[in-house]
């Protein structure tokens, strides 16, 4: 039997003075809750109760289980508020584990936003273009880019991150500017080496095509990527959070912007659902609800 049941029962048959009003406050049936406080006597070899039919009376032991009882319960309620208060009210610390080029002014104003709702929550925030386990790594969510998860991963879809092929102005003066899908090959791609850009396509007069590049530069970091092709190294497939300034201010040029490529999905990817805490649901409700439209 649960020994934790038995102990609430075994202090409300104490504290109502009978096993007939215990059973009544507690739901439960006579004989179950004698069965209770007989499992407690059987598991510390010792009587609790002097029972007859009219009263009920501690034993010695009885009297000091009592005692132990009644602090154990306090303490267990208290544990149980102070968790229960993490699951309505959000706080306490979240570890959440990011792409690298989340490291944007766009991504840090949503995130002061969310400190601004949720001021509780100490949030450390883990930049990494390494798929985490959340099992194993100690993150409580992911943001992830994929257009295909892994099936055994929990995860909410949030929105598409657009994603367009541009260049600098000095690249386009020295080497021209694409005009057809074809031309890409004609120059040189700064390519990430975390994912396969080699079945990137595109919509173009209702047509899918597609998008070759080739390249002698590669890296891990799209910060570098898109640095690369400001600097005019060569053109490049670089995130909207990181290329729309520098596009509104002619510090780049789109490329092939007739081409449609479609976004990357993002999605929030975490661990547990059945027992998520008011901080990991504040989380994926606020970005859900800023990316809803």
């Amino acid at each position: 039997m649960d020994t934790y049941l038995s102990m609430k029962v075994f202090c409300q048959v104490v504290q109502s003075g009978s096993f007939t009003r215990a059973a009544e406050l507690l739901g439960i049936s006579i004989p179950m809750a004698s069965k209770h406080v007989a499992h407690l006597e059987k598991t510390i070899q010792s009587q609790l109760l002097y029972r007859n039919n009219r009263h009920l009376k501690l034993t010695e032991q009885g009297e000091i289980y009592y005692r132990e009882c009644v602090m154990a319960l306090d303490i267990l309620r208290q544990a149980e508020n102070v968790v229960s208060a993490g699951t309505v009210k959000p706080s306490g610390i979240l570890r959440v584990s990011l792409p690298l080029w989340f490291s944007c002014d766009i991504f840090a104003n949503l995130i002061a936003e969310y400190r601004q709702q949720y001021p509780d929550v100490e949030l450390i925030l883990s930049l990494t273009n390494r798929r985490v386990d959340l099992n194993t790594d100690g993150e409580d969510l992911a943001l992830r880019l994929s257009h295909q998860l892994p099936d055994n991963v929990i995860a909410k879809f949030l929105t598409r991150i657009p994603f367009y092929l541009v260049a600098s102005p000095d690249y386009v003066a020295r080497y021209g500017l694409p005009e057809h899908h074809e031309d890409l090959l004609k120059h040189e791609a700064i390519l990430p080496s975390y994912t396969d850009l080699s079945q990137l396509v595109a919509q173009y007069q209702q047509q899918t095509v597609p998008l070759p590049m080739k390249g002698t530069l590669r890296s891990n970091n799209t910060q570098m990527i898109a640095a690369l092709i400001r600097s005019g190294v060569g053109l490049g497939y670089m995130p909207a959070w990181l290329a729309d300034v520098d596009l509104q201010a002619g510090r780049l040029i789109h490329i092939l912007p007739d081409y449609q490529i479609e976004g990357v999905p993002l999605y929030v990817v975490y661990a547990n659902r059945a027992f998520m805490n008011a901080r990991t649901r504040s989380f994926i409700d606020f970005f859900a609800e800023k990316w809803k439209n």
